[in-house]
């Protein structure tokens, strides 16, 4: 099996810049569809890092799973003749109730990387939440226009995250996300099995210029070894409180899911929680993040903290059920690098027509003119 570390950036990103038109995205109508076209162009190990899990990958599975058990319940006699995907995130007004999750080195699959991604997300009216991990600067990303938020890994030096923090906000970011469910990276076998390294021309562009992201260990994963060098296992709600006195954006966590936590959360002023199990990539067996949103919706309620939800969503069928749950919206990850390595900046534009489209016709469906009257739906799970 080839590893990242024997190819270049361009070999692993062929499939993504070389057709960039209408026409390498014709026939895709569902998300599914890029997955396949994805996978039938990448090389095993990328296709195997970007897909993967934890462990046995229960979690992973389970996010799917959660998404199929819950059903709607569509109320009729409305009228939806003007039926609407707008919605506001983090005060903010948003295309539709849904972001880019912040996903590592998308030059691992498009030679554009996350600048194909900001075109992508700006055209489509949603924010791009960028990595820490990001593979372009994020000056240049923010530089395309278009709504970005940054997302904060916590750094075993705190001086240097804070100052990474402030450049996103100098930069034009519009929210801090801040990972808070990785001391260390979850043991993820395709990527131990695969010996994974990241080839010498992708690189984590906002904190280094190489080191062992790039260096194949004997029985493990060199973009694991990578994390637990950078990222420090210390983060405390301490340091939440450091980094909300140190900026003026918004502030989201990512990576909450006990009830106690989104609690103290709140009343500590965080102004959104993303709702995740890091997409089943963490700890394997913990809750599928739609069962989380539907326990935390009615603790929260009364609370000025907005839930999102990451992981699993794969249709604008899903969106509705997240917002019926009590999400204000949804982040959207793989499938985004799917459209990226299928097709580029155009594969990642499909991957937000799609969604667009399947949410308004769900919408409509159900009776909902938009996505407030969609967050009263019932549903049977």
């Amino acid at each position: 099996m080839t590893s990242g570390a024997d190819r270049t950036a361009g070999g692993a990103a062929g499939a993504g810049t070389t057709g960039t038109g209408a026409s390498a995205v014709d026939g895709i109508e569902c998300l599914a569809d890029l997955e396949r076209a994805a996978a039938a162009v990448l090389p095993p190990d990328v296709r195997d890092f970007v897909a993967g899990g934890s462990g046995d990958e229960l979690t992973l599975a389970a996010n799917r799973a959660a998404f199929d058990r819950t059903f709607l319940v569509p109320r009729v006699l409305r009228d939806v003749s003007r039926c609407t995907t707008d919605a506001t995130l983090l005060g903010r007004p948003a295309a539709m109730p849904l972001a880019v999750a912040p996903v590592a080195y998308h030059r691992l699959v498009s030679g554009d990387g996350e600048l194909a991604t900001a075109r992508a997300a700006k055209a489509a009216g949603v924010p791009f939440a960028v990595s820490t991990l990001s593979s372009v600067p994020v000056e240049e990303i923010t530089a395309v226009g278009g709504a970005v938020w940054f997302q904060l890994y916590w750094l075993r030096d705190g001086a240097r995250t804070l100052e990474l923090a402030r450049r996103a906000e100098d930069a034009g970011c519009e929210a801090l996300v801040l990972t808070v469910d990785v001391p260390w990276m979850g043991r993820r076998l395709r990527d131990v099995r695969n010996r994974f390294a990241l080839p010498a021309e992708v690189r984590a562009a906002n904190i280094d210029a190489g080191g062992t992201a790039h260096i194949r260990p004997a029985g493990d994963s060199a973009v694991a070894a990578h994390t637990s060098e950078a990222f420090s296992p210390a983060l405390t709600w301490a340091t939440v409180d450091r980094l909300r006195e140190h900026t003026r954006l918004p502030l989201v966590l990512k990576g909450v899911l006990a009830r106690e936590d989104a609690l103290r959360a709140a009343e500590a002023g965080v102004d959104a929680l993303v709702v995740s199990n890091h997409g089943g990539r963490q700890l394997d067996g913990a809750v599928p993040s739609l069962d989380a949103l539907a326990e935390l919706a009615p603790v929260l309620d009364g609370h000025r903290c907005e839930l999102l939800l990451d992981g699993g969503v794969r249709s604008g069928t899903d969106i509705l059920r997240a917002l019926a749950l009590g999400a204000a919206g949804v982040l959207v990850g793989r499938p985004v690098i799917w459209g990226l390595a299928a097709a580029g900046e155009a594969g990642a534009r499909r991957v937000f027509e799609l969604l667009a489209t399947e949410l308004r016709t769900a919408l409509g469906l159900a009776g909902c003119a938009d996505v407030t009257v969609a967050r009263t739906l019932r549903t049977v799970r």
